[in-house]
């Protein structure tokens, strides 16, 4: 795992999702994952490694903002991949130790229940928002 993240998060992930195969292999392509998904129970974790984080060194001062310049929320599959903004800023970042698919999980909590969410990082997506943008 990186000890330390380049100065721009954001070009350090566009930079790793780069190095992905053209295709991913059969277990990542049975996880489209363009939008936040809940982790299939199927799916095997041992797949991925973990290389790094988006998070601070407290991830319980980051924001709780997100960043939709456009007609995007949450859940869309083109929404901006935005480092320093939720949820993204709650992220470990992990790549198939085959095909080199980049993800992004964290592990949503809710009133009752644990959740843990993946998205695959499209380096098209990936933004280097600063913090006071809207």
């Amino acid at each position: 795992m990186n000890a330390e993240l380049p100065s721009s998060q954001a070009a350090w992930l566009t930079s790793l999702a780069l190095q992905a195969d053209a295709a991913p292999c059969p277990a990542c392509a049975t996880l489209p994952s363009l939008g936040w998904e809940a982790v299939p129970s199927s799916f095997d974790r041992d797949r991925l490694e973990e290389v790094g984080a988006l998070y601070a060194s407290d991830p319980m001062e980051a924001t709780l903002a997100e960043y939709h310049p456009g007609p995007t929320r949450y859940w869309s599959a083109d929404a901006p991949i935005a480092p320093k903004f939720f949820p993204y800023n709650r992220c470990t970042v992990w790549r198939c130790r085959d095909c080199r698919s980049v993800f992004l999980r964290y592990a949503e909590h809710g009133g009752y229940y644990e959740e843990e969410r993946i998205r695959r990082v499209t380096p098209a997506l990936v933004v280097d928002a600063a913090l006071d943008a809207s």
